[in-house]
C-alpha cells in the first residue's frame, strides 16, 4: 500500500511538472509582470508603449514615448519619457500626491534611476534608451505612507 501511494504522488508531480514546463516554454518574461496589460500605439513614425498594472489596490497606467515624438528636447540629452498615472483602483480616483522613482535596466544591464516629478497628478521621468532590446522597468511609489512596486518589460525598437 505504501508503494502505491508513493507511485501515485510521483505520477501527480510528474504530470504537474510537465504541465508547468509546457506553460513556461510557451511564455516569455513579458507574461510574468504582475497581471499587467500592455499595448503599442503607432503615432506616425513614432510609437507609444502603454502598460497598466494593479498592485495592492493601486492601479498604475504607464506610457513610454520618445521626447522627439512629443516635440521636446532635454538639456541633459535624455531621449525618452516615462509617464505614470496612479489610481485607487476600487474607486477609480486619481492619486494626486505620491512620491517615487523609476529604475530602468538596459539589455546590457546598465541601470538608470530617476525620481518621479509630479505634474498635477501625472508623474514623469526622462531616460535614455541607447540600445535596442528589452528593458526592465521598476517603479516604486509611496502613496499615503505605503510603498507599491510595479515591474514590467519594455521592448525598445
Amino acid at each position: 500500500m505504501k508503494n502505491w501511494k508513493t507511485l501515485l504522488i510521483m505520477a501527480i508531480l510528474l504530470i504537474w511538472g510537465s504541465a508547468a514546463a509546457a506553460v513556461m516554454a510557451g511564455s516569455s518574461h513579458e507574461d510574468h509582470d504582475m497581471s499587467g496589460s500592455k499595448t503599442m500605439q503607432h503615432t506616425g513614425a513614432e510609437e507609444t508603449f502603454k502598460h497598466q498594472a494593479v498592485v495592492e489596490g493601486i492601479r498604475a497606467e504607464f506610457e513610454i514615448m520618445s521626447l522627439a515624438a512629443m516635440s521636446m528636447k532635454d538639456p541633459q540629452g535624455t531621449t525618452d519619457h516615462i509617464m505614470v498615472k496612479l489610481f485607487h483602483d476600487a474607486m477609480n480616483h486619481q492619486i494626486q500626491d505620491a512620491v517615487g522613482k523609476i529604475k530602468v535596466i538596459s539589455p546590457s544591464g546598465k541601470e538608470q534611476i530617476v525620481n518621479l516629478k509630479n505634474y498635477n497628478g501625472i508623474f514623469a521621468a526622462n531616460f535614455t534608451f541607447p540600445e535596442k532590446g528589452k528593458y526592465g522597468v521598476i517603479c516604486l511609489v509611496k502613496v499615503a505612507k505605503q510603498k507599491h512596486m510595479f515591474k514590467f518589460w519594455y521592448q525598445h525598437k
